[in-house]
């Protein structure tokens, strides 16, 4: 293999961990570990949000906890095209968002996802810049949660 092939494949596995580490920073309401995986100035859409910069972007995991008793993003297909010291991409999710019904009953609300990103690499480190989520489509119905088992 090449030192460019390989160069490309650190690069590939290393956007990999940080869509994957997004994640669990997500879903383990780690709001340092979150921020970290962006650049200072980033900017995170997607429907009815837009938060841009560290201050807002740390707020994020801990505005889900308020909303959901928990979630789950599960990461799938991942395409980058790295030019240099940036690349875009876009990497598909379902992500499970616990929630419950009127009546108290368990419930899940998911999420088809992809994410359209924006990386840069800054002090040898890959780094979101922009990420927009699009939901394409939803679908909520009830779960049977472990200790109901």
């Amino acid at each position: 293999m090449s030192a460019a092939a390989a160069g490309t494949l650190a690069d590939e596995w290393a956007l990999r961990r940080l869509v994957q580490l997004y994640a669990r920073a997500v879903d383990r309401n780690d709001p340092e570990l979150f921020v970290s995986l962006f650049v200072e100035d980033a900017v995170l859409e997607g429907p009815q949000f837009h938060v841009a910069g560290h201050e807002q972007i740390r707020l994020v995991p801990g505005d889900l906890v308020q909303k959901f008793r928990a979630t789950m993003h599960c990461v799938f297909n991942q395409t980058v095209n790295i030019a240099g010291d940036s690349a875009d991409g876009e990497t598909y999710c379902i992500a499970y968002h616990r929630i419950e019904d009127e009546g108290g009953r368990p419930m899940t609300l998911d999420w088809a996802i992809r994410y359209q990103d924006r990386f840069l690499r800054r002090g040898g480190e890959w780094r979101i810049a922009y990420r927009r989520l699009v939901v394409e489509w939803t679908r909520t119905g009830p779960v049977e949660l472990l200790e109901n088992l």
